[in-house]
């Protein structure tokens, strides 16, 4: 079994194609656990908020495969649908095990966490003191020296009966 984590955005429709996602994942991920959701503003495109957060877990799969079906599950969400307007859902694979490199076409580990909060501080929470393999440092410590110049939101969000985002984060509220 691998170790791998996972960001998930979406912004349409948040909550009812994150949950998606994540029932998802469930099928296909071994002790999977979740940060809490957070929402920022949209990077890249002009669109509405998103809802962000990383999911960890292990999966037999092999990378390829893995990422191949996080593309059907983002496909039955409406990603590629012709007539959609947003994201509806986002699936990355932002690390598999310690692989450093491009793996047909997909470089891992992804670029994204050290540029995005959304994606930095939801690992720093559900993996603190896992290192980044291209960098040596733990996720904690990077997002306590990142100088991100972007603004998180914690929501609240429930799967399966838990809150993802625990009532403390959401008293501070700040990211």
């Amino acid at each position: 079994m691998t170790p791998v984590l996972l960001g998930l955005g979406s912004n349409i429709e948040r909550e009812r194609h994150l949950t998606a996602g994540l029932e998802a994942l469930a099928e296909v991920l071994a002790d999977m656990r979740c940060s809490p959701v957070f929402e920022s503003l949209a990077v890249g495109l002009r669109s509405g908020n998103f809802y962000n957060l990383v999911v960890a877990g292990t999966t037999s799969l092999p990378l390829l495969e893995l990422d191949r079906k996080l593309k059907f599950i983002e496909a039955d969400n409406g990603r590629y649908a012709p007539e959609r307007k947003g994201l509806p859902l986002d699936i990355d694979v932002l690390l598999y095990g310690d692989q450093v490199g491009v793996f047909n076409g997909l470089v891992l580990p992804r670029p994204e966490i050290l540029r995005n909060a959304f994606v930095l501080r939801p690992l720093s929470l559900v993996v603190p003191q896992r290192l980044h393999p291209g960098v040596g440092q733990s996720f904690a410590e990077l997002w306590r020296e990142a100088r991100i110049d972007q603004e998180l939101w914690p929501v609240p969000f429930e799967w399966r009966g838990q809150a993802l985002t625990p009532a403390a984060l959401l008293e501070d509220g700040r990211g």
